[in-house]
Order: structure tokens, then sequence, then C-alpha cells
């Protein structure tokens, strides 16, 4: 058995060594950190509660505030993963039920998937639950501190879309 922590990660052993890094790097690492820790605390919740995948509930979370369904390749890029990412896990949420699959009118190389009833019903099952996990995490925050940590993160990601314009024009 070990004596190191439980929620050791890169971001905790780079803070042991500050003056090794540049704070940029400390800063994503720190971002990266929290963002697995929560990632992978709900992906435990929803395979356990649901037996369901955290991909495939982001598919549905898209559809479901899709009424006329979404293109395939529409929910890769809102999802921002490839769509070969999201081809066998669409096949998986068709055979189960939870969406359909349909050729595009416009576009026959297109394919819409769309919720089910059944899909719509058991989405909004865990988007209820999962709501609660959410706000869990930050139950330890006071709201002056939760409003600060959302204008500093749009404030980065300002900085973000900026720098990354800015590589792709020079």
């Amino acid at each position: 058995m070990t004596d190191e922590p439980l929620w050791i990660d890169a971001e905790t052993t780079v803070s042991a060594r500050p003056a090794d890094h540049k704070m940029e790097l400390r800063l994503w690492l720190r971002l990266f950190s929290c963002s697995r820790l929560i990632e992978n605390d709900i992906r435990r919740h929803l395979n356990g509660e649901f037996e369901f995948s955290l991909p495939r509930f982001d598919i549905l979370a898209q559809l479901d505030r899709a009424d006329d369904g979404l293109v395939l390749g529409e929910v890769s890029k809102r999802l921002m993963v490839s769509a070969g990412n999201i081809t066998s896990l669409v096949d998986g949420l068709v055979k189960s039920g939870h969406i359909t699959r349909t050729t595009s009118s416009g576009d026959r190389r297109a394919q819409v998937i769309r919720l089910t009833d059944k899909g719509r019903r058991e989405f909004r099952r865990m988007a209820k639950v999962h709501s609660d996990w959410i706000a869990a995490y930050f139950e330890h925050m006071s709201q002056k501190d939760i409003d600060r940590l959302m204008d500093l993160l749009a404030v980065l990601k300002e900085s973000a879309r900026r720098s990354i314009i800015a590589k792709q024009d020079s």
C-alpha cells in the first residue's frame, strides 16, 4: 500500500515543485485535473446507476435539444469527436431503442438521428440525477466564487480562441 493520496495526478505532482514549471502549465494541469476528476466520477455514476456510458449520455443530451434530430456530422462537431467515434455509439443506441437513424431527405449521404420516446424518457430520468451530481461538485463553493470562476473561465475561453485564430492566420 502506498502513502500517496487517492487523488494524485499530474497537477498535484507539479504543484509540489512549482519553481520547475511555468504558471500557465500549472494552471492548465489544474483545469485538466478538475475536469478529469469530475468526468471520471460522472462516468462511474452513469455506469453504476444506469449501466450507461458518458459518451452515449452526451449523444442523447444533444438530441434532447433537437426535436427534428441531428445529422451525424453535427453531433460529432458538437461533441468535438470524430464521426468514426460517433458511428459505433449510434449503432448501439439504435439497437437499444434509444434513437432512430434515417437518411436525410436533403442529402442521401447524410444520416439523421432522433430520440425515440424511450430514449427521451430514459435520458430525462438520467439528466435529473446527473444535474444533482453536478450541483454536488460545487456545493462547497460560495455563489460568489462560482460567479467569479465563470467569469474567469469566459476570459480564458476568449484568450484561447484568440490564440488559436492568431496561429491559424500566421
